[in-house]
């Protein structure tokens, strides 16, 4: 084999053997833990593997592995189901909300001179050098009833009294917006800056109008970075924890809150596991929609 072929396998089996390191090896141990039986012990499952014991221990073990857990999660006699309904709808809406938010932004920052550029890209940046605990801790100071927005509301008389906007889905919704915004900018701001401004000045010099230019030009020449904006905040807001923990409700159903609980109160490892297995098998959905739609552009050039 020619040394430029071994060049190329290297560079190609790093990442594949990264992925299989640090994503399919855990996965396989949770996946496994979540096929076993709560147990009083350390791991507080079973079975567990001994290789020690030899291959007659092992397969006893794999024999004893079943998919109660799942039927469990999947019941309607619980609040899972309705947990991942009520994830999916709020990271839905919240997606829906950062594109409308963030599609301006992206479009004025990438039709912005280019001498500035760079300091809109780093104004967008610049809540990650704070942490993220303390950004969403910051909206319960502006979101409680005597926080903040409630006494700007009050000052300007548009309400006589405190709004209960924390501990609700709407303080959700706003948290989830503000710490994924950049998620959503970033991609766009990258699609719409390298687009072809000439199109556009065609389009006016045929009669076409400035918003009809947008619908037929920028907007079909923007959707990769809308799906990829998309993506990159509707998959991490299914399973947020920390945002509706902080901000949201008793009333408010997110996986990744009843995750949490189910693995610090409960102390089941194996329901846990099932429910985190289940989450990243809805998660792939859109994943494989992506990558199929990428697929038939790439197919298209």
């Amino acid at each position: 084999m020619a040394r430029g072929t071994k060049g190329r396998w290297l560079v190609l089996a790093v990442p594949y053997l990264w992925l299989f390191a640090l994503f399919l090896v855990p996965f396989f141990i949770v996946f496994k833990i979540s096929l076993s039986q709560d147990a009083i012990a350390q791991p507080p499952y079973e079975p567990t593997f001994d290789l020690s014991a030899g291959w007659d221990a092992i397969r006893e073990a794999v024999g004893q592995l079943n998919f109660d857990n799942y039927s469990y999660v999947l019941s309607w006699d619980n609040e899972f189901l309705q947990a991942y309904g009520s994830s999916l709808w709020i990271a839905g809406i919240s997606t829906l909300l950062l594109l409308i938010v963030g599609y301006p932004i992206a479009y004025g920052m990438a039709r912005a001179p280019k001498s500035i550029r760079p300091t809109l890209l780093m104004m967008v940046i610049l809540p990650f050098w704070t942490s993220f605990l303390i950004r969403v801790y910051a909206w319960i100071g502006i979101l409680s009833p005597e926080g903040l927005l409630n006494q700007f509301l009050m000052f300007v008389g548009l309400t006589d009294e405190p709004l209960e906007i924390l501990a609700t889905d709407t303080a959700v919704y706003i948290g989830i917006v503000y710490s994924y915004l950049p998620f959503m900018i970033l991609p766009l701001y990258a699609a719409l800056e390298k687009m072809d401004e000439t199109l556009l000045e065609a389009a006016a010099d045929l009669g076409c109008p400035p918003f009809a230019a947008f619908w037929k030009i920028t907007w079909p020449l923007s959707l990769p970075g809308v799906f990829a904006g998309c993506l990159l905040c509707f998959i991490p807001a299914v399973g947020e924890f920390v945002i509706p923990d902080l901000l949201g409700g008793s009333d408010t159903m997110m996986i990744g809150k009843s995750l949490w609980t189910e693995f610090s109160v409960n102390r089941s490892w194996t329901v846990s596991s099932a429910v985190a297995v289940l989450l990243l098998l809805v998660l792939v959905v859109p994943i494989v929609f992506y990558q199929n739609v990428q697929a038939r552009e790439m197919e298209g050039r």
